[in-house]
């Protein structure tokens, strides 16, 4: 593992129980930042961060991102906890499942907007004014693949990803004269437990695109995710970085 400097970061990653989150936390760890684990599930959250406590400072915030209020609590108490917020990792995420555009119901084609992107932008609105206190920050927005290609069954997804790729890129240009950077990672499929959500057939599909011929790792995205969060990303800001497997054409 090549060393990431993170020593002195305080770190916020959503959905970070579980999945590419928990890679994402413990390489954070491992780079010597002290990180919040913001999980809607409280028992998860928890157990990841007992779990990491031997790797070094790691607590448990639970939050529904979704929820303004909720996010503005999670915030102070993170602030509280580690004495500030440098670095947000915006991970949670949903799915939902694979249908035709018109097939799909209202309600549910909506709760995949309101974690995908809803989210992230009530998170970037409550701790981006942490970070301005102190002049620094680095925001690193974990979107998909599939929000520059479009994946057929899955409208609702894609459409959440490629509105976070545009949000990146705007709030990158917002706070492009700080000390600030906003950041999108787009991986291809990674095999987690979001897997469950879908259908075999669209499972095989994703892996069809990958011309490496393998799903990606946890570990993959989180060390990408790592560099981003550190001062070594100066200069990028508003910008993508893939991780696909040679997927990704652009």
């Amino acid at each position: 593992m090549n060393q990431i400097d993170l020593k002195g970061r305080r770190a916020a990653v959503t959905g970070g129980a579980r999945g590419i989150g928990r890679a994402i936390v413990e390489r954070l760890l491992a780079s010597g930042a002290a990180v919040a684990v913001w999980d809607r599930d409280r028992a998860a959250a928890d157990e990841a961060a007992g779990a990491l406590a031997g790797a070094g400072t790691a607590i448990a915030v639970a939050v529904d991102q979704t929820d303004d209020a909720a996010v503005a609590d999670a915030t102070a108490r993170t602030v509280a906890a580690l004495g500030g917020i440098d670095i947000l990792v915006n991970n949670a995420g949903i799915t939902g499942g694979n249908q035709k555009l018109w097939d799909y119901p209202v309600a549910e084609w909506r709760q995949v907007i309101d974690v995908n992107l809803v989210g992230p932008y009530i998170c970037c609105r409550n701790v981006v004014p942490e970070m301005l206190k102190t002049g620094y920050g680095r925001i690193v927005n974990i979107a998909s693949v599939a929000g520059k290609e479009g994946n057929p069954n899955a409208s609702h997804y894609s459409a959440s990803k490629a509105a976070l790729i545009a949000l990146t890129k705007s709030l990158g240009k917002e706070l492009a004269t700080t000390n600030i950077r906003v950041n999108a990672v787009t991986p291809a499929a990674v095999a987690t437990d979001i897997f469950k959500q879908m259908t075999q057939q669209h499972i095989d599909f994703m892996l069809s695109k990958i011309p490496v011929g393998r799903f990606g790792l946890t570990t993959e995205v989180a060390a990408l995710v790592a560099w981003l969060a550190s001062e070594d990303c100066s200069f990028s800001t508003g910008a993508v970085f893939d991780v696909s497997g040679g997927r990704a054409t652009y």
